[in-house]
């Protein structure tokens, strides 16, 4: 479905959201298959939730918003009880620890995926009942917000699958990332708007608010490194020259005892790549995928380049320049994630604020991304140490 969540229509947010939900069974499928249905069954990693919390955490966002009409995340915003009687202790994330969630006495699959039926349908209901002169962005407002996070939690979830070495669904496993001719585009500058407007239907609240943001003239990669590439910076010593590391990526280094993406595996003077449980030769013209920030930043400097910040990143895909490519995978930035200017959290209040200047921003989209999802305004964020993301990079010029 090649339509912006952002704006779409009261019909077409009803195919998004049947849509999504069956994207999020299927996947569930390919973890059942494995045998991780059962949460006993799921390894106790910082990145992974049992699969069998994650398919009720996800209607049970749905039915906070758009059923229980929560107006924010706080425990006793919702004007309804769940349709779970333990709904809440089960499945708020905010109050439901982590290492928990493997140890909830959580209900089968069956009654879980009862839920989830049962969840989309009432939700499909009210979205048709909707007053028809109410039918503007504040009335549409949850239903996006519960299929934006249903798209975001598919892709956590297609990141698990590669985690756990699981393989993946059709609809996934359909997407390739060809290869593209590498080049560099000089990009003359100027000054952009940064943020969302206020009339852009849905906005993510770290987007709020639109603001002018001059670029300075730069030079950027047209695609993104590959592994053909990385490859030669490993070979030169990358990881065991700490003058290429910062120091934090050093100490990171050191703890993860790492010398290749965590996805590569030498195999005599070749390499070889893991992908959702399978293991082949590596495409050295595809993009270097699953490198922490400080990977990143260390083949910038062993190459004499540097990453993007987030506005030149913005005004390059906003170009519309013919030769850059973008949307395989999300793309670190030189930008440490922090507010716009006239930043206000919304309801979901712990989507953007905990993670300002911890954080780091990427951008773009990945192959796992809905195209529905996509736009060069959209500002994603992670741990610097994360790797087990579809992300990768560019560079730019000194």
């Amino acid at each position: 479905m090649n339509l912006s969540f952002r704006t779409a229509s009261r019909d077409e947010l009803a195919d998004a959201l049947q849509d999504a939900r069956d994207d999020t069974l299927a996947t569930f499928e390919c973890f059942a298959q494995a045998g991780m249905d059962a949460p006993v069954n799921v390894p106790m990693l910082p990145t992974v939730n049992p699969p069998l919390w994650e398919l009720g955490h996800i209607a049970w966002f749905a039915e906070w918003y758009v059923l229980r009409e929560a107006q924010s995340s706080a425990p006793v915003a919702a004007q309804r009880a769940s349709l779970l009687t333990k709904g809440d202790d089960w499945f708020d994330a905010n109050t439901v620890p982590h290492r928990a969630r493997w140890t909830l006495g959580l209900p089968g699959a069956g009654a879980l995926k009862t839920y989830c039926h049962e969840v989309l349908d009432r939700v499909l209901d009210k979205l048709d009942k909707l007053n028809r002169s109410a039918d503007d962005d504040a009335a549409l407002y949850p239903y996006r917000l519960a299929l934006a996070y249903e798209d975001q939690r598919g892709e956590a979830l297609a990141q698990m699958l590669q985690t756990l070495g699981v393989i993946l669904p059709p609809r996934l496993a359909e997407r390739t990332i060809p290869a593209w001719a590498q080049g560099e585009i000089r990009f003359p500058g100027g000054t952009i708007e940064l943020g969302s407007k206020r009339d852009a239907g849905f906005v993510f609240d770290n987007e709020k608010w639109a603001h002018a943001c001059y670029v300075p003239s730069f030079s950027m990669d047209s695609t993104l490194v590959n592994n053909a590439q990385y490859s030669d910076f490993i070979a030169d010593g990358g990881y065991q020259h700490p003058q290429f590391w910062s120091a934090a990526g050093r100490q990171w280094l050191m703890q993860q005892c790492r010398s290749a993406p965590r996805d590569w595996l030498r195999d005599g003077k070749r390499w070889r790549c893991e992908r959702f449980g399978r293991h082949f030769a590596l495409p050295l013209d595809e993009p270097v995928r699953h490198v922490s920030l400080y990977e990143a930043q260390a083949y910038c400097m062993w190459a004499g380049r540097r990453l993007p910040s987030e506005a030149e990143w913005e005004f390059a895909a906003l170009s519309g320049h013919a030769a850059l490519r973008w949307g395989d995978l999300w793309e670190w930035t030189c930008s440490p994630f922090e507010p716009y200017p006239g930043f206000s959290a919304d309801g979901y209040r712990e989507y953007s604020e905990p993670h300002f200047m911890t954080h780091q921003v990427l951008r773009g989209a990945s192959f796992a991304t809905p195209l529905r999802m996509r736009s060069p305004k959209f500002r994603n964020f992670h741990a610097p140490e994360r790797n087990d993301m579809f992300a990768g990079f560019r560079t730019c010029a000194l």
